[in-house]
């Protein structure tokens, strides 16, 4: 079989591949970065904005991300399957007021990155995929955070996503809380990674899917 053939039957069945964690997750909606920053505003109290105009605001506080309750993880998927994989170490940061968040940013250290299969992991190290000699860090700043009032999660997140050395505006929904111990932020959605071009195709018989899984779970404490 010659290798155009193979790369042909390799479309086929990645069209027709097993199931996989990434099957049915929401997709982030891309951009050219903008780096204006929006401050987030409750849904509810927008709609009592009229009859508490000269309501106090609440003061804003700075949280830092805690480790120990954090996670940013994804699943990449191949025709035979799913790979998952994290970053051991990352720091971050959120600005909240009240209940509501005004803000998060956070920075990966790319060379941290861990998957399932040794192999794969100095793989993804390479040019081949994140090319951590060259990119050290992938970072995330938002630019804007806007309260939903339907849907699983409550809030529409927006901001920078520098990977690597491609920056994109991404959105994609979140479920976000926030009380007087600090905050908790979850989302799971799906990028191109050829947008931030890492273009690897995998092997002839084996492509990998251009979407990945983001997995983000972070904790922010005082």
């Amino acid at each position: 079989m010659t290798y155009t053939n193979k790369v042909l039957l390799a479309a086929l069945l990645l069209s027709v591949s097993c199931k996989s964690e990434l099957d049915g997750k929401p997709v982030a909606k891309v951009a050219d970065a903008k780096g204006e920053v929006k401050p987030a505003t409750d849904a509810k109290a927008d709609a009592k904005a009229d009859t508490k105009a000269d309501a106090p605001k609440a003061e804003a506080r700075t949280l830092k991300a805690d480790p120990a309750a954090s996670t940013i993880g994804f699943v990449g998927a191949k025709i035979t399957g799913d790979h998952k994989g994290d970053f051991k170490k990352f720091t971050g940061e959120a600005t909240v007021a009240g209940t509501v968040p005004q803000s998060v940013k956070f920075s990966i250290e790319m060379a941290s990155v861990s998957s399932d299969a040794e192999d794969l992991t100095t793989h993804l190290k390479s040019a081949d995929f994140f090319d951590v000699e060259k990119f050290p860090k992938a970072e995330f700043s938002s630019t804007k955070i806007e309260a939903k009032v339907a849907g699983a999660a409550n809030y529409e997140v927006t901001g920078d996503l520098d990977l690597h050395g491609v920056k994109k505006s991404i959105s994609f929904p979140a479920t976000i809380t926030v009380d007087d111990r600090g905050a908790k932020g979850d989302a799971e959605f799906k990028i191109n990674r050829k947008d931030f071009q890492i273009v690897y195709p995998g092997k002839p018989d084996d492509l990998i899917k251009d979407e990945v899984l983001l997995k983000i779970s972070l904790g922010f404490v005082p």
